[in-house]
């Protein structure tokens, strides 16, 4: 009954029977104190050893075993130091936990003072060595060793593959006289690490079995290689998937892009009865922030809520990142605030959040918070705020953040801290000064920070020093179509059309193609992607009523259409039926009419709004009293009574 109990984890049950028993043997004793041992209470397990009027050896290597199991290795010493005579196998279990605690030195020390050593003595130390990443050591050793059985060779051939020594694990996999399952998915996964996939596919066909392992491993390896097309039809001759299959092939899609597919992916997998874990969970999070399905994102945190998984760091984490890349800044807040074991990930997840949401004081808030936790910023916590200082305007303590991180957090400055340093500038108008920074940084500028300085100069009108740093641009990455249209706005505003066309056909001679701008919105689980003057949605036309009848309103209250944005030489009144139709207006006016009132409509952009519609949603949100929170290639903007949380500047 007590074995029984232990079974099931019911401690509880199986120590009440204990203690109701007239009479105990040794027998009884181990297996109370077994049950403690194997389900990690400890202290409990030694308190129950200490009460035992007769041990034998099953009882000390019980209890040796729980100290090992645990990682608690000064109490494992000091009980293999209380008696002597012990069993190989509990010298084997120590040395074991001497490795798995990466006590490489003092395992050496145990090891060679082993007076008998078996195989499995010889395996632990091998592996001990080569997964500390002393392979020399790791090959002497298994060399020496007397016997060698398929687990020595596997331990030999898995730490050259944890080396990423792919070469030597095939030459030693090759002259292997017998091979197991691990043996074949070691040498496969090295080939998969360093994303060798034709001679993984190789191997892959000629293997004699193959486990579900193997399978994830080469979906894992073509995801990896961007192959995501070749991962599904593996994928779809599984014999038999796992958590890790769906979760791997879902991740695959994610990372590639394919965010959709991702999320289809993942429904399949809960029709067939595919179990959800925390790796398929994180990945279908990662996918709805990507392509920013706030409202699957919700129900899939209601299913976590409902399976019992706490909200600690890997799971929480997602969640948050989920709920600040859709948009939803107050939900991350109240996830954060119920979260349980807070890592530096979660609070840079909501630094970043609140900075790139605008709202750059809230950010300085949670990152003295975080300093008076005891948390030690790293560089991506130093981004996030030079990010919230430049967009709220605190430049003086911005510099003194960027003079001193290194002093005060032992954090080098890096090209993303540059880059927000020449934003923090620019956008202030200290251009001059963000141009001397670039020039005194200790490596050259990326096209990142010379496009940041690009922007900045368009904003404050300075052709100059925008047309120096687009000619870097150009030179470094040719192809940047988003970079022609900064400059082109430029010298649309200033009535140069002659070099807008120049523009224009040097865009044209280098093969440079504009990307297409396209918005969309969810609603009710269903996303309505937009084109500039689309004429494919069902509702077009009672959409285009609408935007005549709400650009009357807008008009009235004294919006004027900032036409210099259209980047063609045309009458007036033809430039402002161009922008009227932009794909953010007409997706921002189908969540007016569609999205219910009180709540905030949501709109996502794959490039940076444009000026006119800029304007032309703040006074949206004016007139119809409506939140409107719309997400570009670059931040967040959050429209409310005609005002914007990016301060007009983006």
């Amino acid at each position: 009954m007590i074995k029984g109990y232990v079974r099931n984890r019911n401690l509880g049950k199986a120590r009440e029977l204990f203690e109701s028993m007239p009479e105990r043997d040794v027998c009884s004793w181990n297996t109370i104190l077994s049950g403690y041992a194997q389900n990690g209470c400890v202290d409990e397990a030694r308190r129950v050893f200490d009460r035992m009027p007769e041990k034998n050896e099953v009882s000390w290597n019980a209890l040796l075993s729980a100290y090992v199991q645990n990682s608690r290795m000064e109490e494992a010493c000091r009980l293999f130091r209380s008696r002597e005579n012990w069993a190989l196998v509990s010298w084997n279990c120590l040395l074991g936990g001497f490795v798995k605690k990466k006590m490489i030195v003092e395992a050496r020390q145990f090891f060679d003072s082993m007076n008998v050593r078996d195989v499995v003595s010889w395996n632990t130390i091998i592996s001990g060595y080569a997964q500390n990443g002393e392979i020399v050591e790791a090959r002497k050793l298994f060399d020496e060793s007397p016997v060698q059985d398929v687990f020595t060779w596997t331990a030999m051939v898995s730490g050259y593959v944890q080396n990423r020594m792919v070469e030597e694990a095939r030459e030693l996999f090759d002259k292997m006289p017998e091979r197991n399952e691990v043996s074949w998915n070691a040498m496969l996964a090295g080939y998969v690490q360093g994303e060798r996939m034709e001679l993984a596919k190789e191997l892959f066909d000629i293997m004699p079995f193959r486990n579900v392992s193997t399978w994830n491993t080469m979906i894992t390896g073509y995801a990896q290689c961007g192959d995501v097309s070749e991962a599904k039809k593996l994928f779809d001759k599984m014999p038999k998937r796992d958590p890790v299959s769906w979760a791997a092939m879902i991740a695959g899609y994610s990372q590639c892009g394919h965010g959709y597919e991702a999320l289809r992916l993942f429904v399949q997998m809960e029709r067939e009865g595919g179990r959800l874990n925390r790796s398929s969970f994180s990945s279908a999070l990662s996918t709805c922030a990507d392509v920013v399905a706030l409202e699957l994102g919700k129900q899939l945190h209601g299913r976590l809520v409902k399976g019992g998984y706490e909200t600690g760091c890997f799971v929480g984490n997602a969640l948050l990142l989920m709920y600040c890349k859709c948009g939803s800044i107050e939900e991350a807040y109240d996830l954060f605030e119920e979260m349980t074991g807070k890592d530096i990930v979660s609070w840079n997840t909501m630094i970043a959040g609140y900075s790139r949401h605008g709202f750059g004081e809230e950010a300085l808030r949670f990152f003295e918070s975080m300093k008076r936790e005891g948390l030690k910023p790293d560089d991506a916590t130093l981004v996030a705020v030079l990010s919230a200082c430049s967009h709220t305007g605190l430049v003086d303590k911005g510099r003194q953040y960027f003079y001193t991180m290194t002093q005060d957090f032992g954090v080098t400055p890096n090209s993303q801290h540059y880059a927000c340093m020449v934003d923090l500038l620019g956008r202030a108008g200290f251009l001059e000064e963000a141009h001397n920074l670039m020039k005194n940084m200790p490596f050259e500028p990326d096209g990142a920070i010379w496009g940041t300085l690009l922007g900045a100069s368009r904003v404050h009108g300075n052709t100059e020093l925008a047309e120096t740093a687009a000619d870097k641009i150009f030179a470094m990455e040719p192809e940047n179509s988003g970079m022609y249209v900064l400059l082109s706005n430029l010298y649309a505003s200033s009535g140069r059309w002659g070099d807008v066309g120049k523009l224009r056909l040097k865009m044209r001679d280098k093969g440079v193609k504009k990307v297409p701008g396209y918005s969309w919105i969810e609603i009710q689980n269903k996303t309505h992607t937009f084109s500039v003057g689309d004429e494919f949605h069902p509702e077009k036309d009672e959409i285009y009523a609408f935007l005549e009848d709400l650009d009357l309103r807008m008009k009235k209250a004294g919006y004027v259409s900032k036409t210099s944005v259209v980047l063609h030489d045309v009458e007036e009144e033809e430039k402002e039926c161009m922008v009227r139709y932009h794909s953010e207006r007409l997706a921002v006016a189908y969540g007016i009419m569609r999205v219910s009132s009180g709540k905030p409509i949501r709109v996502m952009k794959n490039l940076r709004v444009c000026e006119d519609c800029h304007n032309a949603i703040k006074c949206m949100a004016k007139v119809t009293g409506r939140l409107i929170i719309l997400r570009d290639n670059n931040r967040f903007h959050h429209f409310k009574d005609g005002s914007c949380s990016c301060g007009d500047y983006w």
